[in-house]
């Protein structure tokens, strides 16, 4: 047998590494538990969820829209069940789809001048991707693996477009357009930075 091909049938076998450098590597995960990183998250559980969610609501029912989406915004799922996680967003969809156009603007503009009020449009901003990636799966028009979220609209957004012969795609691009409305809204106020932060936090919703 050649050099060549002792060397090749070396390669191939599992033998061929006898020292794991990984545990010579001071960065190495081998060497620390990377989970110590970032710290722990409290658990928000389905039952608290619903809890936030009717708060909300009331707001929403007693003309606060303000008050209702600081309060879904100060309360993100990082922590929880996937069904959590979707309730939650639905309800920032609704919260999102009651607001009127002409009331964006100002609306985060007044958020993101009291204290926390960045962190809460940068919350915002990941719900909005969500809902967003949501919606294109449940239109089809994405070409990522479709999940089991659905964007359907709430009561108070599009939901009257539903009874239509083709209402349903009608309202999924409704919902859409709220989205982005809001994704417009939410950079002309806190920035391209928004995005940024949005992007790399380790904390998703």
């Amino acid at each position: 047998m050649s050099i060549i091909q002792q060397h090749t049938a070396a390669s191939l076998s599992d033998a061929w590494r006898t020292i794991n450098i990984d545990a010579l590597e001071e960065d190495s995960s081998v060497n620390f538990d990377t989970s110590t990183l970032h710290p722990a998250l409290p658990e928000i559980s389905e039952a608290d969820v619903r809890q936030i969610n009717t708060q909300v609501r009331q707001l929403l029912r007693g003309g606060d829209a303000e008050g209702a989406l600081r309060g879904s915004l100060e309360m993100p799922v990082y922590n929880g069940s996937d069904l959590a996680k979707e309730t939650h967003l639905h309800t920032v969809i609704e919260v999102l789809q009651s607001i009127k156009a002409s009331e964006m603007t100002p609306m985060l503009q007044r958020i993101y001048g009291t204290p926390g009020g960045s962190e809460c449009l940068d919350v915002l901003m990941k719900y909005l991707y969500k809902g967003m990636a949501a919606t294109s799966a449940a239109d089809g028009s994405s070409s990522a693996p479709r999940t089991p979220t659905r964007m359907t609209p709430q009561q108070t957004g599009f939901s009257q477009v539903g009874g239509r012969p083709g209402g349903a795609n009608e309202s999924t691009g409704g919902a859409m357009s709220v989205l982005l409305s809001w994704h417009e809204k939410v950079v002309e106020v806190a920035g391209l930075g928004c995005i940024g932060r949005c992007m790399t936090d380790w904390r998703k919703v």
